[in-house]
């Protein structure tokens, strides 16, 4: 069978679900995947035919795929600024607008780093909390980019837990000397169990946001597959997420410290009220790439 042929078939079985430029993309990945195709190979070579042990697991893929089983599950892989993490059906699929928080919060912890360098051997490391971590693809991300950081990752599942630490990127730290986060069980809604902890020169957050009546607006590859747990908050307490990391904010961050948070677009001046409130002196909401309320940046 030509590797044409498939995707031809494969994007048509698939449009019913995804953009046409989308379901080109997810099928593609399906086959990078299994037979081990760059993107172009159907371009540079047209008559490339997929090898015979190779059909069948590509059919089975584009069956998985049809029910709306995000492809990134299936490979059991996704990209995040430019790294590939381990990803499982207990964690949500990374965002690329939650890269705008990762990039920026590696650029202060750069500049954190930078500043302490005139105190030699006895500079304090730069600190950074995750909350909510997930996959702990923000986490990795902030202790790779920043050699030397430390990073903590919460999270109350798991599994979630799990995956994180499943995260192999020894080669690039025996490189670079980066730590390996340190990643934490702990229930972000329980304000005690930030107790013991430490203090932070960085509190990141991408906690649930979206309220269950915002669900008819949603695809079926999010409803039936990610993690509802990571997903949704109450429609008559949205900010509960919120409360929880202002909280440990307060309690954990240092005088110059700063906290980044992703946030429900629609929720963005009420997200920016709580966090304009004591402790916290300045507070702004940052937009994404689609001009979107996506962030609030926070500081004492």
């Amino acid at each position: 069978m030509l590797l044409t042929e498939f995707l031809k078939e494969g994007i048509a079985a698939l449009e019913p679900l995804y953009p046409t430029a989308e379901a080109r993309n997810i099928v593609l990945m399906l086959c990078g995947h299994v037979i081990g195709t760059k993107s172009y190979t159907h371009i540079v070579e047209p008559q490339f035919q997929i090898p015979a042990k190779g059909v069948e697991p590509l059919r089975a893929g584009l069956e998985r795929l049809k029910t709306g089983e995000p492809i990134q599950y299936i490979i059991g892989k996704v990209e995040f600024c430019g790294r590939e993490f381990n990803l499982t059906p207990a964690v949500l699929i990374p965002r690329p607008e939650t890269e705008l928080l990762a990039r920026e919060a590696v650029n202060i912890a750069s500049r954190i780093q930078r500043m302490r360098v005139p105190f030699g051997k006895k500079a304090e490391p730069v600190r950074v909390l995750d909350l909510c971590t997930g996959s702990g693809n923000i986490a990795w991300t902030v202790a790779l980019s920043v050699p030397g950081a430390v990073v903590v990752g919460v999270d109350k599942s798991e599994d979630a837990l799990d995956v994180a630490r499943s995260q192999d990127f020894a080669a690039e730290m025996k490189t670079s000397g980066a730590l390996a986060p340190s990643f934490v069980k702990a229930d972000v809604l329980e304000a005690s169990a930030a107790s013991g902890f430490g203090h932070f020169d960085l509190v990141l957050s991408n906690p649930p946001y979206i309220m269950e009546k915002e669900k008819p607006q949603m695809r079926k590859n999010v409803l039936d597959y990610e993690p509802s747990e990571a997903l949704f908050v109450p429609d008559d307490d949205p900010l509960l997420f919120y409360r929880a990391v202002a909280e440990w904010s307060a309690r954990l961050l240092t005088a110059e410290g700063k906290g980044l948070t992703e946030i429900n677009e629609v929720l963005g001046k009420e997200t920016l009220a709580l966090f304009s409130a004591e402790p916290f002196q300045k507070a702004e909401l940052v937009k994404d790439f689609y001009d979107k309320n996506r962030f609030v940046f926070y500081s004492r």
